[in-house]
Protein backbone atom coordinates (compact mmCIF):
# COMPACT_ATOMS: atom_id res chain seq x y z
CA UNK A 1 0.00 0.00 0.00
CA UNK A 2 3.08 2.03 -0.39
CA UNK A 3 2.33 5.47 -1.64
CA UNK A 4 5.99 5.80 -2.99
CA UNK A 5 5.10 2.87 -5.06
CA UNK A 6 2.21 4.70 -6.62
CA UNK A 7 3.76 8.30 -6.63
CA UNK A 8 7.04 6.30 -8.99
CA UNK A 9 4.15 5.06 -11.16
CA UNK A 10 3.10 8.54 -12.39
CA UNK A 11 6.12 10.42 -12.09
CA UNK A 12 7.93 8.10 -14.35
CA UNK A 13 4.91 8.58 -17.12
CA UNK A 14 6.32 12.44 -16.49
CA UNK A 15 2.73 13.07 -14.90
CA UNK A 16 1.61 15.91 -12.70
CA UNK A 17 -0.38 13.29 -10.50
CA UNK A 18 -3.61 10.77 -11.19
CA UNK A 19 -6.99 11.44 -11.54
CA UNK A 20 -9.45 8.65 -10.18
CA UNK A 21 -12.98 9.50 -11.81
CA UNK A 22 -14.31 6.15 -9.91
CA UNK A 23 -13.74 6.53 -6.14
CA UNK A 24 -16.33 6.60 -3.10
CA UNK A 25 -17.29 8.40 -0.58
CA UNK A 26 -20.76 8.23 1.23
CA UNK A 27 -22.11 9.02 4.23
CA UNK A 28 -20.74 6.63 6.80
CA UNK A 29 -24.20 4.94 7.81
CA UNK A 30 -24.21 4.23 4.24
CA UNK A 31 -20.61 3.19 3.65
CA UNK A 32 -20.39 0.86 6.49
CA UNK A 33 -24.05 -1.15 4.69
CA UNK A 34 -21.30 -1.29 1.58
CA UNK A 35 -18.75 -2.73 3.20
CA UNK A 36 -21.11 -5.06 5.24
CA UNK A 37 -22.20 -6.21 1.91
CA UNK A 38 -18.43 -7.03 0.49
CA UNK A 39 -18.09 -8.62 3.87
CA UNK A 40 -20.62 -10.87 2.67
CA UNK A 41 -19.71 -10.94 -1.04
CA UNK A 42 -17.73 -14.56 -0.88
CA UNK A 43 -21.17 -16.40 -1.64
CA UNK A 44 -22.42 -14.23 -4.47
CA UNK A 45 -18.86 -13.64 -6.00
CA UNK A 46 -16.92 -16.98 -4.97
CA UNK A 47 -14.33 -15.74 -2.75
CA UNK A 48 -14.02 -12.74 0.28
CA UNK A 49 -13.57 -9.51 -0.25
CA UNK A 50 -11.26 -7.86 2.06
CA UNK A 51 -11.56 -3.74 1.62
CA UNK A 52 -7.92 -2.56 1.62
CA UNK A 53 -8.15 0.85 2.73
CA UNK A 54 -11.15 0.19 5.54
CA UNK A 55 -10.56 3.46 7.55
CA UNK A 56 -12.07 7.07 8.68
CA UNK A 57 -13.17 9.40 5.91
CA UNK A 58 -10.30 12.13 6.60
CA UNK A 59 -7.77 9.37 6.62
CA UNK A 60 -8.72 7.95 3.37
CA UNK A 61 -8.99 11.81 1.82
CA UNK A 62 -5.18 11.98 2.70
CA UNK A 63 -4.76 8.69 1.76
CA UNK A 64 -5.49 9.46 -2.19
CA UNK A 65 -3.91 12.91 -1.62
CA UNK A 66 -0.62 10.59 -0.44
CA UNK A 67 -0.99 8.97 -3.44
CA UNK A 68 -1.17 12.04 -5.58
CA UNK A 69 -4.55 11.70 -7.13
CA UNK A 70 -5.35 15.38 -7.94
CA UNK A 71 -9.03 14.52 -8.26
CA UNK A 72 -11.44 12.14 -7.42
CA UNK A 73 -15.28 11.43 -7.05
CA UNK A 74 -17.46 10.32 -4.45
CA UNK A 75 -19.34 7.81 -6.03
CA UNK A 76 -22.29 7.21 -4.18
CA UNK A 77 -26.50 5.49 -5.00
CA UNK A 78 -29.40 5.52 -3.72
CA UNK A 79 -30.92 1.42 -3.49
CA UNK A 80 -34.68 2.27 -3.11
CA UNK A 81 -36.98 5.92 -3.37
CA UNK A 82 -36.24 8.92 -1.36
CA UNK A 83 -32.80 8.41 -0.57
CA UNK A 84 -30.79 10.30 -3.89
CA UNK A 85 -31.71 14.12 -2.44
CA UNK A 86 -30.50 12.91 0.65
CA UNK A 87 -27.25 11.58 -0.58
CA UNK A 88 -26.96 14.84 -2.98
CA UNK A 89 -27.11 16.80 0.15
CA UNK A 90 -24.35 15.01 1.72
CA UNK A 91 -22.18 14.71 -1.56
CA UNK A 92 -22.25 18.69 -1.76
CA UNK A 93 -21.31 19.52 1.76
CA UNK A 94 -18.23 16.58 1.03
CA UNK A 95 -17.45 17.97 -2.59
CA UNK A 96 -17.42 21.97 -0.04
CA UNK A 97 -14.86 20.50 2.62
CA UNK A 98 -12.54 18.21 -0.19
CA UNK A 99 -11.81 20.95 -3.17
CA UNK A 100 -10.00 17.77 -4.62
CA UNK A 101 -13.33 16.13 -4.90
CA UNK A 102 -14.88 16.42 -8.09
CA UNK A 103 -18.84 17.40 -6.83
CA UNK A 104 -20.76 14.19 -7.29
CA UNK A 105 -24.26 13.40 -7.42
CA UNK A 106 -26.73 10.46 -7.77
CA UNK A 107 -30.35 9.42 -9.10
CA UNK A 108 -32.85 7.09 -8.96
CA UNK A 109 -36.45 6.59 -11.38
CA UNK A 110 -38.77 8.32 -8.54
CA UNK A 111 -41.15 11.25 -8.81
CA UNK A 112 -38.81 14.78 -8.96
CA UNK A 113 -36.04 13.05 -10.05
CA UNK A 114 -35.36 15.67 -12.75
CA UNK A 115 -35.99 18.44 -10.25
CA UNK A 116 -33.16 17.17 -7.83
CA UNK A 117 -30.94 15.95 -10.59
CA UNK A 118 -31.49 19.82 -11.91
CA UNK A 119 -30.93 21.19 -8.38
CA UNK A 120 -27.49 19.51 -7.81
CA UNK A 121 -26.09 20.32 -11.52
CA UNK A 122 -27.09 23.82 -10.37
CA UNK A 123 -25.11 23.96 -6.80
CA UNK A 124 -22.09 22.31 -8.99
CA UNK A 125 -22.32 18.80 -9.43
CA UNK A 126 -19.86 17.83 -12.11
CA UNK A 127 -20.02 14.09 -12.34
CA UNK A 128 -23.43 11.72 -11.27
CA UNK A 129 -23.43 7.73 -10.51
CA UNK A 130 -25.92 5.36 -11.39
CA UNK A 131 -25.59 2.24 -10.46
CA UNK A 132 -27.89 -0.41 -12.08
CA UNK A 133 -26.83 -3.35 -10.38
CA UNK A 134 -27.79 -2.25 -6.93
CA UNK A 135 -30.25 0.44 -7.87
CA UNK A 136 -32.46 -2.68 -9.63
CA UNK A 137 -33.76 -0.38 -11.66
CA UNK A 138 -34.33 0.11 -15.85
CA UNK A 139 -32.29 2.69 -17.06
CA UNK A 140 -35.05 3.41 -19.47
CA UNK A 141 -37.42 3.69 -16.93
CA UNK A 142 -39.64 6.64 -18.28
CA UNK A 143 -39.12 8.60 -14.94
CA UNK A 144 -35.71 8.76 -16.01
CA UNK A 145 -36.16 10.47 -19.50
CA UNK A 146 -36.19 13.63 -18.38
CA UNK A 147 -32.98 13.06 -16.16
CA UNK A 148 -30.64 11.41 -19.20
CA UNK A 149 -32.20 14.48 -21.33
CA UNK A 150 -30.47 17.20 -18.52
CA UNK A 151 -27.11 15.40 -18.49
CA UNK A 152 -26.99 14.73 -21.93
CA UNK A 153 -28.03 18.85 -22.43
CA UNK A 154 -25.85 20.12 -19.98
CA UNK A 155 -22.65 17.38 -21.23
CA UNK A 156 -22.59 15.98 -17.29
CA UNK A 157 -20.66 13.21 -17.54
CA UNK A 158 -22.55 10.07 -15.82
CA UNK A 159 -20.23 6.94 -14.71
CA UNK A 160 -22.71 4.33 -14.80
CA UNK A 161 -22.64 0.91 -13.35
CA UNK A 162 -24.18 -1.10 -16.35
CA UNK A 163 -22.43 -4.46 -16.49
CA UNK A 164 -23.54 -7.78 -15.43
CA UNK A 165 -20.12 -8.48 -13.23
CA UNK A 166 -19.32 -9.58 -10.19
CA UNK A 167 -22.81 -10.84 -10.74
CA UNK A 168 -26.05 -9.48 -13.10
CA UNK A 169 -28.97 -8.08 -12.46
CA UNK A 170 -32.13 -7.55 -13.89
CA UNK A 171 -31.20 -4.29 -15.90
CA UNK A 172 -27.34 -4.63 -16.18
CA UNK A 173 -25.70 -5.78 -19.83
CA UNK A 174 -25.81 -3.85 -23.15
CA UNK A 175 -29.07 -3.71 -23.92
CA UNK A 176 -30.52 -1.75 -21.22
CA UNK A 177 -28.17 1.36 -21.23
CA UNK A 178 -28.38 0.50 -25.05
CA UNK A 179 -31.64 2.16 -25.35
CA UNK A 180 -31.01 5.03 -23.27
CA UNK A 181 -28.24 6.23 -25.21
CA UNK A 182 -30.43 5.67 -28.75
CA UNK A 183 -32.62 7.93 -27.30
CA UNK A 184 -29.91 10.23 -25.99
CA UNK A 185 -26.79 9.63 -28.11
CA UNK A 186 -25.62 12.35 -26.82
CA UNK A 187 -25.31 11.48 -23.56
CA UNK A 188 -21.42 11.65 -21.99
CA UNK A 189 -21.65 8.29 -21.04
CA UNK A 190 -18.82 6.55 -18.45
CA UNK A 191 -19.31 2.68 -18.57
CA UNK A 192 -17.34 1.76 -15.21
CA UNK A 193 -15.74 -1.45 -14.97
CA UNK A 194 -15.06 -1.67 -18.57
CA UNK A 195 -18.52 -2.90 -18.71
CA UNK A 196 -17.03 -6.54 -17.65
CA UNK A 197 -17.71 -9.10 -18.19
CA UNK A 198 -19.27 -7.99 -21.54
CA UNK A 199 -16.55 -6.20 -22.65
CA UNK A 200 -16.87 -6.73 -26.10
CA UNK A 201 -20.80 -5.26 -26.56
CA UNK A 202 -19.53 -2.10 -24.16
CA UNK A 203 -16.57 -1.45 -26.52
CA UNK A 204 -19.01 -1.74 -29.28
CA UNK A 205 -21.13 1.26 -27.44
CA UNK A 206 -18.33 3.42 -27.16
CA UNK A 207 -17.14 3.08 -31.23
CA UNK A 208 -21.43 3.87 -31.74
CA UNK A 209 -21.27 6.95 -29.96
CA UNK A 210 -18.68 9.68 -29.60
CA UNK A 211 -19.54 10.69 -26.16
CA UNK A 212 -19.64 7.57 -24.31
CA UNK A 213 -15.96 6.69 -22.18
CA UNK A 214 -15.63 3.56 -20.46
CA UNK A 215 -13.97 3.44 -16.58
CA UNK A 216 -10.87 0.86 -15.86
CA UNK A 217 -12.15 0.23 -12.34
CA UNK A 218 -10.99 -3.18 -11.01
CA UNK A 219 -10.94 -4.30 -14.87
CA UNK A 220 -7.29 -6.38 -15.54
CA UNK A 221 -6.06 -6.71 -12.40
CA UNK A 222 -5.51 -10.48 -11.17
CA UNK A 223 -8.29 -10.31 -8.94
CA UNK A 224 -10.78 -10.01 -11.91
CA UNK A 225 -8.74 -11.79 -14.84
CA UNK A 226 -8.95 -15.11 -12.95
CA UNK A 227 -13.06 -14.97 -13.23
CA UNK A 228 -13.57 -11.66 -15.71
CA UNK A 229 -10.44 -12.14 -18.10
CA UNK A 230 -10.20 -9.07 -20.74
CA UNK A 231 -10.22 -10.75 -24.53
CA UNK A 232 -6.68 -10.27 -25.56
CA UNK A 233 -8.30 -9.88 -29.27
CA UNK A 234 -9.95 -6.30 -27.86
CA UNK A 235 -6.43 -5.02 -26.89
CA UNK A 236 -6.07 -2.88 -30.56
CA UNK A 237 -9.38 -1.87 -29.86
CA UNK A 238 -8.46 -0.71 -26.46
CA UNK A 239 -5.60 1.08 -28.36
CA UNK A 240 -7.88 3.02 -30.45
CA UNK A 241 -9.95 4.19 -27.91
CA UNK A 242 -7.05 5.29 -26.13
CA UNK A 243 -8.67 9.28 -25.84
CA UNK A 244 -11.83 7.79 -24.36
CA UNK A 245 -10.67 5.51 -21.11
CA UNK A 246 -10.57 6.88 -17.48
CA UNK A 247 -8.23 5.76 -14.86
CA UNK A 248 -10.86 4.49 -11.87
CA UNK A 249 -10.00 2.23 -9.21
CA UNK A 250 -12.86 1.43 -6.51
CA UNK A 251 -11.36 2.91 -4.01
CA UNK A 252 -11.56 2.07 -0.36
CA UNK A 253 -13.82 -0.69 -1.83
CA UNK A 254 -10.55 -3.03 -3.78
CA UNK A 255 -9.31 -6.22 -2.08
CA UNK A 256 -5.84 -5.53 -2.99
CA UNK A 257 -3.49 -2.61 -2.78
CA UNK A 258 -3.99 1.00 -5.16
CA UNK A 259 -0.48 0.19 -6.61
CA UNK A 260 -1.94 -2.56 -8.06
CA UNK A 261 -4.44 -1.18 -10.56
CA UNK A 262 -1.87 0.87 -11.92
CA UNK A 263 0.57 -1.86 -12.62
CA UNK A 264 -2.26 -4.19 -14.01
CA UNK A 265 -2.57 -0.75 -16.40
CA UNK A 266 0.84 -0.65 -17.60
CA UNK A 267 1.10 -4.55 -18.07
CA UNK A 268 -1.58 -4.39 -21.07
CA UNK A 269 1.32 -3.20 -23.16
CA UNK A 270 -0.24 -0.54 -24.50
CA UNK A 271 2.83 2.34 -24.35
CA UNK A 272 3.24 5.32 -21.99
CA UNK A 273 0.95 7.56 -24.25
CA UNK A 274 -1.73 5.44 -23.40
CA UNK A 275 -0.99 5.25 -19.89
CA UNK A 276 -0.98 9.03 -20.04
CA UNK A 277 -3.83 9.74 -21.67
CA UNK A 278 -5.98 7.05 -19.63
CA UNK A 279 -4.04 7.66 -15.60
CA UNK A 280 -4.65 11.37 -16.21
CA UNK A 281 -4.96 13.23 -19.31
CA UNK A 282 -8.32 12.05 -20.21
CA UNK A 283 -10.40 13.43 -17.44
CA UNK A 284 -7.99 16.24 -16.51
CA UNK A 285 -9.56 17.17 -20.08
CA UNK A 286 -12.87 15.74 -20.14
CA UNK A 287 -13.22 18.35 -15.93
CA UNK A 288 -11.28 21.11 -17.19
CA UNK A 289 -9.12 20.74 -14.60
CA UNK A 290 -5.80 23.41 -14.71
CA UNK A 291 -2.40 22.82 -15.36
CA UNK A 292 -0.78 21.50 -12.56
Amino acid sequence: MSAAEVRSFWQSLDLPGLVDVHTHFMPKSVLDKVWAYFDAAGPPTGRPWPIAYREEEGERVRRLREFGVRAFTAMLYPHKPAMAAWLNSWAAGFAARTPDCLHTATFFPEPGAADYVARALDEGARVFKAHLQVGGYDPADPLLDEVWGLLAESGTPVVTHCGSGPVPGKHTGPGPIGAVLGRHPELPLVVAHMGLPEYGEFLDLAERYPRVRLDTTMAFTAFTERDNPFPTAELPRLRALQDRILLGTDFPNIPYPYADALHALAGLGLGPEWLRAVCHDNAAGLFGLPDA
